[in-house]
């Protein structure tokens, strides 16, 4: 007879203080994206305004350091559940 989870493609065995933890991870990124918007949505509406024309340049830098802290909080997460020895292989490169 054959196993029934062998053709499973994947398993779920996610405890509470897991779950918890990716949840705030994923806040953490989203918050960090809405950012990312906020900071290029400005400066680009600077950038039509000349006597804002520095000012908008430094809101598209802001947005550029975001774009850094999304797949560094994606690392602090990932190095966060090893560390849980609770590293879940079924997840993919482009979750959040």
């Amino acid at each position: 007879m054959s196993d029934p989870t062998a053709s499973t493609p994947s398993r779920w065995h996610i405890g509470h203080g897991e779950l918890l933890l990716r949840h705030r991870y994923e806040t953490a990124s989203i918050l960090n994206d809405i950012l990312v918007a906020i900071w290029f949505i400005a400066g680009s509406i600077m950038f039509f305004h000349p006597a804002m024309f520095n000012l908008g340049t430094w809101m598209f830098l802001l947005g550029s350091i975001e774009l850094a802290i999304r797949p560094t909080i994606r690392m602090i997460r990932h190095v966060h559940l090893r560390r849980l020895h609770r590293a879940a292989a079924h997840e993919s490169d482009q979750d959040f």
